[in-house]
């Protein structure tokens, strides 16, 4: 992560880019945050799934791995976007995100459920709500650096329009 940043700083410094290299390289160093925090999520999952593992499985898992694999391929295509300076894959990712917060939400609500029927249920269901916060989270990072492509490849923000659209 230093590194990155030392090196978009030297490119800074010595070679005075125009405006899009300019951009690709603001943009390198706005994605590194980004991608810690990811990699921060990850941490946190792993060691909730430690602690789930110590215990009887609550139910059959459906929505966390369908969101795992979402909020995965969104990471894998936001980078690529930004590697091969691609908007429609960007919007893609994009458009994913509100996919992982209807499955975040409806996880948020089996959860609820099975902790109001079953006060045994609560320490399971809180470590897996955290789970899905975490892999929601991840598709939100992901959806950061998606919308800094846009920024990057046209110069133009996107956050602020999406904001809008979706109501929040």
């Amino acid at each position: 992560d230093n590194d990155n940043d030392e090196q978009c700083i030297r490119l800074l410094a010595l070679h005075q880019p125009t405006a899009s290299d300019l951009r690709f390289i603001t943009t390198g160093l706005k994605i590194t945050t980004d991608l810690e925090r990811i990699g921060d999520n990850a941490v946190n999952i792993c060691e909730r799934s430690l602690e789930l593992n110590e215990v009887p499985q609550l139910k059959p898992y459906i929505d966390l791995p369908r969101m795992a694999e979402i909020a995965q391929s969104m990471v894998k295509d936001s980078i690529d976007a930004f590697m091969r300076d691609d908007t429609d894959l960007a919007d893609q990712v994009i458009a994913r995100d509100d996919e992982v917060d209807l499955l975040n939400y409806q996880v948020y609500r089996e959860l609820l459920s099975y902790m109001a029927e079953d006060p045994h249920t609560i320490a399971s269901a809180t470590r897996l709500l955290f789970v899905s916060k975490y892999l929601e989270r991840i598709a939100d990072h992901a959806t950061n650096i998606a919308e800094m492509v846009t920024f990057m490849v046209k110069g133009k923000m996107i956050r602020h329009v999406e904001t809008k659209k979706r109501g929040t």
